[in-house]
């Protein structure tokens, strides 16, 4: 789930997602007896780090930023209610607009059980990272909305890298972050991240990506890294494969490892630089080493090529 896609109406969200939260009690109907599966729920979340880590405001703000974000629908998942910090903060402004009780439904006893642990891995897409720092936002009952209830405010370094879309920035460490925080907060679970990656914003003339060969370069070492640390990370899936639709923007921005022509009736498929770097990562179940690579000039194909490529089809 992506907040701010659905309405902002926290209230909305416990009924559509509490069948998604038990998820996993039908698959015995659909599974033969005897075999054994793992269920999960595929989740996405951003990271943010507090704009000063020397005050405490601004700490708690990030804190409550990845809880809002992420912890809306994993807690649940995992313990069984909503984030504390969700039932204190939107519990405090409901009561302030004069309302009888809080805009963000309770669960009960029966649901909590219901709802917890019914999740054998967590799916886990990420693409960036937030600066965050405290911010009291005006209450306005007309107005009250999951992005007011946070007091926060979001930040970007204007020196992080932005190849992509208007929200994505290239924020490699803030991956590692968030990978920690899902083993600390629900109990280091098996994870799959199911979307990692970066478009390109503008119209593209050239198949040479290699700025997307850096973010998942950068991306996957941090990753690495969080495995060092513990965590149990499963698997790995770039977003993605192909040129696609992507929600309101439409076919405008391309996250794709192969460019689609949608101009052309047949939608021919051409590789960008970025698939040969990814094959090679799949591969070599990592980074390959640099001495494999300059031994097999197969494996060096250079920008070059795939610009010409992309002239040929468009002429």
């Amino acid at each position: 789930m992506t907040p701010g896609i659905l309405p902002d109406d926290v209230s909305l969200m416990k009924e559509l997602k509490l069948n998604h939260y038990r998820f996993s009690i039908s698959w015995p109907r659909l599974i033969p007896t005897g075999i054994r599966c793992l269920v999960g729920i595929s989740l996405y979340g951003d990271w943010g780090e507090p704009v000063d880590i020397s005050n405490q405001k601004d700490i708690e703000a990030a804190e409550r930023f990845v809880q809002f974000y992420l912890g809306w629908f994993a807690t649940p998942i995992f313990h069984g209610d909503y984030p504390q910090v969700m039932k204190d903060f939107i519990g405090r402004k409901s009561n302030q607009q004069g309302l009888g009780t809080s805009r963000l439904p309770t669960f009960s006893s029966e649901e909590k059980s219901y709802i917890k642990g019914t999740c054998d891995f967590l799916g886990l897409g990420h693409f960036t990272t937030r600066y965050i720092t405290q911010k009291n936002n005006p209450l306005v009952r007309s107005s009250s909305s999951y992005f007011t209830d946070r007091d926060l405010a979001e930040l970007v370094d204007p020196r992080w890298p932005d190849p992509g879309s208007e929200w994505l920035y290239s924020v490699p460490w803030g991956f590692r972050r968030l990978l920690n925080f899902v083993k600390s907060q629900y109990g280091n679970p098996m994870i799959y991240v199911t979307e990692n990656g970066v478009s390109e914003k503008m119209k593209c003339t050239e198949l040479c990506d290699d700025w997307r060969i850096q973010y998942y370069k950068d991306y996957i070492n941090e990753m690495l890294k969080a495995i060092k640390d513990g965590v149990d990370v499963k698997g790995y899936t770039a977003w993605s494969l192909l040129d696609m639709f992507e929600w309101d923007e439409g076919y405008s921005e391309r996250f794709g490892l192969y460019y689609v022509d949608f101009m052309n009736k047949n939608k021919p498929r051409y590789p960008k630089a970025s698939v040969q770097f990814y094959k090679r990562i799949i591969s070599s179940n990592g980074f390959p080493n640099q001495r494999e690579l300059e031994e097999n000039p197969r494996n060096m194909q250079k920008c070059q090529r795939f610009g010409q490529c992309m002239m040929k089809f468009r002429t």
